[in-house]
Formats: C-alpha cells, structure tokens, sequence
C-alpha cells in the first residue's frame, strides 16, 4: 500500500500528542491552527485510522495513535540530532577533515604546519591522505587538497601557497668538478624520482632556458625523495631534488649543489577547496590557517 502524507504531517501529529492540545502545538510549529487541525485530519483520512480523539477540553491519543506516536517520535529526535550536528559544523571547531597531498610536499612541508593546527584545535582531526598519484578529490570525498604544479579540478578554487625550485645535487664525495654546464651532464650517472623524468633548467642569472632528459648511466629510478636522497647521498649519482629537502643538506655538507645557477623554473604549490559558501567551519579554520602560515614563512 502507498501512503500519501509527508514527514510534515507525521511532525504535526506529534506535536500535538506531544502538548496535549491543538493549541499548543500550534504555537510550537507557530502555524496556524486551522492549518494544524486540517493537516492531522489529513494525516488520519490517509491512513485510514483514528489517531486522536477530541472534545471541547482535551486530546487523547487512540490505542493506534499511541503506538504511531511512540514509533514516530525517535525519528523526529534522530532528524533534530542530525540538523544540531550540522549546526555545529557551522559553530564549533571540531570534526573531522578529510586531507590530499603529494607524500614529500606533505612530509616535508605540510606535515608541520598540520600539527601546528591541531595543537591548536584539539577537537579537529584530519585524515590525511599522501600520494604521488593525482587521486580523484571528488570521488574521494576530499575537503581540502594541496597540488604541486597546475591542476584541472573543475569547480575547485586553487590559493597559492608557495613555489617551489628543484635543484641539482650530488654526493660530497663525487667527483662533480666537470660539470660545468647542463650539457656536461649527459651521460652521468643518475638517480631519478618519478614523475621528474625530464629536468626543465633555468640559469637564475641570464634566464636562460634549456632541458635535460636524462636517458643514459641511470643507476637508479625511484617514486620516493628520500629514497632519491638517501641513494645521492651514497654516491650513485647526482639528482634532481626540491629545495625545501635540499637546502638544509646542503648547509649541513650532507650534499653539494651542481651548477648552483641552474635549477628549473618555479612550481607553485596551490590549496584547494570549494567554495566557502556554507563550508563547515572546520574547513575556514584550516584553509585560514595554512594562508596565515604561509605568508609568515614568506616575509
């Protein structure tokens, strides 16, 4: 059997069986009470049951109506629980965000400016999930992704947050005295890091552009920096290495830059997220604080 009435009916009936009267569940649901009395009618003749009785000074609730009522009622508090939680998405600093980054950006970088976030609002959680594959952010349910270089998120708003250049390095224990262009360095031993499997140089002087496709002496080919890193480090051979991971190696003797004027052309850092209208408040809190964060770091 098809019943015709809506959930407003069902919460104007129980209204009334909750207040006892017509009138003051009229004041509750602030309808009229013409209306309530016509919707309950309604309500009734759909069902096909008695659920009130009525005189001049009270309402009683039939056997049936009783039984309705009490199988009613949960639903409506469970719909009431659901609409405060929602609320408090738009209030409250808590709940969880659900996070993508690149694994070395998000190690190297992200890493301590999201525990910086949650020192601060101990009530949020982030589920972060590291890949150097582009994920689907829509397919799974991403609040907030950072990218390295441009991206094709449709609907997507992308702020930027920094740049980032990738530098030549090389063990301090290789000899690298003959590299003294980008053309010398055909033919070296490598170690690449997928997907850098083509080295886009600009001299930071004279501006000057030029490529290298590494395509012969590569000892080692790799997805992860720091096992890019680790393997340089071991004599191997020279790599290409962003400079949020290689400078402080460099300061420290742990690796040596090769051709110091070259490194490739910057690749901005972006954070996106949807539109801000109705965003949970959460997603503004974190979103505001990585911007903050960010231009801190810059000055």
């Amino acid at each position: 059997m098809k019943f015709n009435y809506s959930l407003d009916d069902m919460r104007c009936f129980c209204a009334v069986a909750q207040h006892g009267s017509f009138k003051q569940a009229s004041i509750a649901l602030e309808i009229p009470l013409s209306t309530l009395s016509r919707r309950i009618a309604k309500l009734e003749a759909d069902l096909a049951i008695r659920l009130l009785n009525r005189d001049a000074h009270r309402v009683q609730l039939t056997h049936s109506g009783q039984r309705y009522y009490e199988r009613s009622l949960p639903l409506f508090e469970e719909l009431n629980d659901v609409a405060v939680c929602l609320l408090q998405d738009n209030t409250q600093a808590k709940g969880t965000i659900r996070i993508s980054a690149p694994v070395n950006f998000g190690v190297h970088v992200l890493a301590q400016h999201f525990n910086a976030f949650l020192n601060q609002y101990p009530d949020i959680h982030l589920d972060l999930r590291l890949s150097n594959q582009t994920i689907d952010i829509e397919e799974e349910a991403i609040d907030i992704a950072f990218r390295v270089g441009d991206h094709n998120a449709d609907h997507w708003i992308g702020r930027h947050l920094t740049n980032i250049r990738f530098v030549i390095c090389g063990s301090v224990n290789l000899d690298l005295f003959s590299i003294k262009t980008p053309y010398d360095l055909d033919g070296f031993p490598t170690v690449l890091c997928s997907p850098m499997s083509t080295w886009k140089l600009q001299n930071t002087v004279s501006g000057e552009m030029q490529d290298h496709k590494p395509n012969s002496n590569i000892r080692l080919k790799v997805d992860d920096m720091s096992l890019l890193t680790r393997a340089i480090q071991d004599g191997l051979g020279i790599g290409f290495i962003p400079d949020y991971h290689a400078q402080p190696l460099i300061d420290s003797g742990e690796l040596r830059q090769v051709l110091p004027e070259w490194s490739n052309q910057p690749r901005g850092c972006q954070m996106l997220y949807r539109d801000r209208d109705n965003m949970p408040f959460r997603l503004r809190l974190l979103i505001d604080f990585m911007l903050k964060r960010f231009d801190t770091h810059r000055r």
